[in-house]
């Protein structure tokens, strides 16, 4: 199926604008990220689990608000094993205590339930740092790969718009989470999910990206006589159809989920959301047009 047949837009002649708009969400991304931090979970910072089991189901949802009214800050609550609850709790040091909190304070929402704890976990600061700077070695060397990988298949301007488009879909990711954690009501805490949930996006905007680069590729060797700028132009307009498409029908499924995926996945959904939808742009409107500006300079000094 192809929808947009036979298009030609002059996506290059819109490329000031998109560097514009990029530079603002990059800059408003960088402050946020700067002045008000990211919301990270335990996996990063250290602290407890305890696996709550009970003789009737509690909703996850709403224990989350009960235990983040009793606790003072949002745990992570999850389904463990079947029907038991996992509290993910930070800085919990005093394990009796926090235990008694939680217990105390789902026996007093849930009548009937009789919750109690049946094992707690410590999650150290040490292993905290360790996977926090893991985290951030997979996204550098997916990047630094990706630039070799580019190198190798197509040239060293390809891999430089790839790795580009690539930091700033993160980037704006990242700060899109930073400006938003404490005012939407799902968590937007940063843990092992979300860091599979960017390494996805990576991945999605690379895809687009190169089908785009493949088709630029192939379309110098055939239009010849036409300019690099037009041909970058027919490029994107041949594929503009496969990119809404996958989008599109992508996108329908990260709605999907997260409208229906519970809010243990909430958060992934909402990265791969936001994810999507600049990576799309940043295919079109970042890594073509700096591609089209590293040849206009290369042509310009020789």
């Amino acid at each position: 199926m192809r929808i947009l047949e036979n298009t030609n837009f002059r996506f290059t002649d819109l490329r000031t604008r998109g560097y514009i708009t990029s530079g603002i969400l990059l800059l408003v991304s960088v402050i946020s990220l700067f002045v008000h931090g990211l919301e990270v979970g335990i996996d990063f910072r250290g602290g407890r689990e305890f696996v709550v089991d009970s003789t009737e189901r509690i909703d996850v949802g709403e224990a989350r608000s009960v235990l983040a009214d009793a606790l003072g800050a949002e745990p992570e609550v999850k389904v463990y094993d079947g029907d038991k609850l996992l509290v993910r709790a930070a800085g919990a040091e005093d394990v009796t205590a926090v235990s008694n909190t939680i217990v105390d304070a789902l026996a007093a929402s849930f009548e009937g339930s009789e919750p109690r704890v049946v094992g707690t976990y410590a999650v150290s600061a040490r292993f905290a740092d360790d996977l926090k700077r893991g985290a951030i070695y997979s996204v550098l060397g997916s990047l630094l790969v990706i630039f070799i990988y580019i190198l190798l298949r197509f040239e060293w301007r390809f891999g430089v718009g790839a790795v580009a488009a690539l930091f700033h879909d993160v980037t704006i990711t990242l700060g899109i989470f930073s400006i938003f954690h404490g005012f939407v009501p799902f968590s937007l805490q940063i843990d092992q999910t979300i860091i599979a949930a960017f390494l996805t996006i990576v991945g999605y905007s690379l895809n687009d990206t190169v089908v785009v680069f493949d088709r630029i590729r192939e379309y110098t060797g055939i239009f010849k006589s036409e300019s690099y700028e037009t041909v970058i132009n027919k490029s994107i307009n041949n594929t503009l159809s496969r990119t809404i498409i996958t989008s599109g029908t992508t996108l329908f499924v990260v709605v999907v989920l997260f409208i229906f995926g519970g809010e243990v996945l909430r958060g992934f959904a909402f990265a791969l959301m936001i994810g999507i939808g600049i990576g799309t742009y940043s295919s079109i409107f970042v890594a073509s047009p700096l591609v089209l500006e590293l040849r206009k300079r290369a042509v310009a000094t020789r």
